[in-house]
């Protein structure tokens, strides 16, 4: 910086606030100092200045993954927060650590790399919260605990979504509507989504007098036959059903296929939290409750920065799901016969 700064002729002040941005610098001494640095061939040192402000201007993502890796919809996610962090001067470092590694993620809060965290996939009760709020760690959560006292959050309005599924299977005459979750041991861990939605659904289902009937499913095509399989044991007269299971769907899909079932003559199929690129995917395309993936992303980093500079109380916030009706709903088969033997008339709720 002194050698920029003797080239320039300005102060080594100048020169820093050129970098940083920290004070308004006329342009014309802007573009001397840029081409000073670039006549020296000058590169910042990140890990240099970071030692000086105590600060490493990187961000975590932490989230846990498998071999399945990262789908369309969880994507969303990552592309909102990177470019929040991205457009704030920061790094975005996306880390494999879910609600079990808490022994990892003190290791990791401890060798200070990061100046704040952002939770995802969170379970009603999650270590990771206690963990990094222990090494003084700032976080947000993409999800809830069970009791968000005095923490930042951003989620899905499940109550809302689910809600608003249900009334647009009601709403065309379907009665016997089974919803299939994540599998049986992912609600018993305590994972959100999993969690709220089912409690959703029993709500939901009970304001319109019916009886709600939930299936888990392992997170596959194959997890999504079976479940389609329970389903149709429980219920063999049903008419619709509401997933949210990325993996499953297709599996459900095909086993519909399989069985005779046409969608959406015979059975409609709603998939919830979905990202566009996925509903496109089926034949016929989705039904599907649209992820606000990429708005909870960026988000929940703007509430991180803000908490990194020391402004804002803890930020809670929760967005719905869209529902975008495409070509795996329709009417029900009763409903259709009480309007239209072709099946071409609205549907009688």
């Amino acid at each position: 910086m002194h050698d920029v700064a003797r080239l320039a002729r300005v102060s080594v002040s100048t020169v820093s606030y050129v970098l940083t941005g920290a004070r308004p610098i006329s342009q014309a001494t802007r573009d001397k100092v840029l081409a000073a640095m670039a006549e020296l061939d000058y590169q910042p040192n990140a890990m240099a200045r970071g030692l000086a402000s105590r600060r490493s201007r990187i961000v975590g993502l932490l989230m846990p993954m498998d071999e399945r890796g990262l789908g369309a919809t969880e994507t969303a996610f990552v592309t909102g927060a990177a470019a929040a962090a991205s457009a704030a001067g920061y790094h975005l470092v996306l880390s494999p650590v879910g609600a079990g590694d808490v022994d990892d993620l003190r290791r990791l809060a401890s060798q200070r790399m990061l100046d704040g965290a952002v939770l995802m996939e969170v379970q009603v009760e999650d270590g990771r919260v206690a963990a990094l709020q222990e090494a003084g760690v700032p976080l947000v959560l993409i999800g809830r605990t069970g009791d968000t006292t005095g923490l930042s959050y951003v989620d899905i309005d499940f109550e809302q979504t689910v809600r608003e599924a249900v009334d647009h299977l009601v709403g065309l005459g379907h009665r016997r509507i089974v919803y299939v979750n994540h599998s049986a041991a992912t609600i018993a861990a305590g994972y959100g989504p999993a969690v709220r939605t089912r409690d959703a659904f029993v709500a939901a289902m009970a304001d319109h007098g019916l009886a709600p009937i939930m299936i888990p499913a392992e997170d596959s095509a194959a997890g999504g036959r079976a479940a389609l399989t329970a389903a149709l044991a429980q219920a063999p007269d049903l008419t619709a059903v509401l997933a949210m299971n990325e993996n499953a769907i297709f599996g459900i899909l095909g086993e519909l296929a399989t069985r005779g079932h046409a969608v959406p003559r015979d059975v409609s199929v709603v998939s919830m939290v979905t990202s566009p690129q996925v509903a496109e995917l089926a034949h016929p395309a989705l039904t599907a409750m649209t992820s606000p993936g990429s708005a909870l992303g960026r988000i929940a980093v703007e509430a991180l920065l803000r908490h990194l500079e020391g402004a804002g109380d803890s930020h809670q916030q929760l967005l719905p799901c869209a529902l975008e009706v495409r070509g795996s709903t329709g009417p029900a088969a009763g409903a259709r016969d009480r309007t239209d033997p072709a099946g071409s008339g609205p549907p009688v709720t």
